[in-house]
């Protein structure tokens, strides 16, 4: 019999293919997305793991028109976020990672430019599927909970959507949330269907940590990197809302 996580991953892969065949605009799903976010009149949207800020410039390519806070702590990707951000009075960087625990932590840097970089171990099925995304440097970080900046960064009455893509360390950054986690509007997370972080949470923990434990109800899912090897889907992104 096929399993929920097979059907999930033939879902998404044919999203994925399909979208592609359908329109040659590269933003197709983050309109999708944008339609969401304004159908839940989402006021904020916090990007965590903002990398380069190309999250954040597709939201504003596919029509999304407020306020963003991004978190980067890695230093050359942070300083193109910011210079994406800097003509842009609603976006604003900020160099932290996020976690359940604030202080000072170690990133570890990723060999494909920084994008795969994470403050947990990699773990051999990433590496062996995506050579290039090795760790090959570290760098010290600031982590802080988010919780403890929350009044910083949303304002009173904003309808917040959070996003993560933080390598394995997303139920760490909602466990650090702490009682916001409830206020959260929306939520899109990357999740895997095999570990490739250390301790990362795989498909079925997040959506049933989301569905259970926030509240949250899935309305889409987004494509993820692929084995090139061997086509399987290796993850995924979940999008929810709360209602």
């Amino acid at each position: 019999m096929t399993s929920l996580l097979d059907r999930v991953r033939g879902t998404v892969q044919r999203f994925g293919r399909d979208a592609t065949r359908r329109s040659p605009d590269p933003t197709a799903y983050e309109s999708q997305l944008v339609r969401l976010i304004e159908e839940f009149e989402v006021d904020l949207v916090v990007d965590a793991g903002a990398y380069d800020g190309r999250y954040a410039g597709a939201l504003r390519r596919a029509g999304y028109r407020g306020r963003i806070v991004s978190f980067e702590p890695l230093d050359g990707a942070r300083r193109r976020a910011e210079r994406a951000a800097a003509q842009d009075d609603a976006w604003s960087v900020l160099p932290y990672a996020l976690g359940e625990e604030s202080g000072r932590a170690v990133l570890n840097v990723a060999g494909d430019g920084g994008a795969a970089s994470s403050v947990l171990p990699m773990l051999p099925r990433h590496r062996e599927a995506h050579p290039g995304s090795a760790y090959v440097a570290r760098q010290p970080v600031e982590m802080r909970r988010l919780d403890e900046l929350w009044e910083q960064v949303v304002a009173p009455g904003e309808r917040v959507f959070l996003k993560l893509d933080v390598r394995g360390s997303e139920s760490r950054v909602l466990r650090g949330a702490g009682e916001h986690a409830d206020d959260l509007t929306g939520l899109q997370l990357r999740t895997s269907f095999v570990p490739q972080y250390a301790d990362g949470p795989l498909f079925a923990e997040a959506l049933d940590f989301a569905r259970a434990s926030l509240g949250l109800s899935l309305k889409s899912l987004v494509p993820g990197a692929a084995d090139p090897r061997s086509g399987e889907l290796l993850q995924c992104g979940l999008v929810l809302f709360r209602g």
